[in-house]
């Protein structure tokens, strides 16, 4: 939100750094190397940790970039409206991700399905973990 670089276009529903495609090649992005790449798979990641605010950034990436952003396989891996640059890319590694994360915000199922594991609640226990 700070954006002290000034990147064209974040805001609050233009946020998500992480590593991706990049108009110059892969690479990992923070706040500290920003150069102005945003990674939808950051923030729809999120969506079991802070819901309304991964949907609304889903919506507008959706409705507002859609025409350069969406495609066959869903979202593109990435993009840079200071070089209005869309990546032609869908990554495995980051598409994953974004599925996994939302059905586990909508029905919780990989999480249930991690703790089914018999010896998760062991390890758990074992390491002093508390539930809330």
């Amino acid at each position: 939100m700070e954006n002290p670089d000034n990147h064209k276009g974040y805001s609050s529903l233009v946020w998500g750094l992480t590593a991706s495609d990049t108009p110059g090649g892969y690479r990992a992005h923070e706040p500290r190397r920003d150069n102005g790449t945003i990674t939808p798979s950051a923030a729809l990641s999120a969506m079991p940790y802070i819901p309304e605010e991964s949907i609304a950034t889903l919506k507008h990436f959706y409705y507002e970039l859609g025409d350069k952003l969406w495609g066959e396989f869903g979202f593109r891996d990435a993009f840079n409206l200071d070089k209005n640059w869309f990546a032609e890319s869908y990554l495995a590694i980051d598409q994953g991700p974004i599925v996994c994360m939302i059905e586990n915000y909508r029905t919780g199922l990989c999480w249930k399905m991690f703790m089914s594991n018999p010896e998760i609640p062991v390890m758990l226990k074992k390491i002093g973990w508390k539930n809330d």
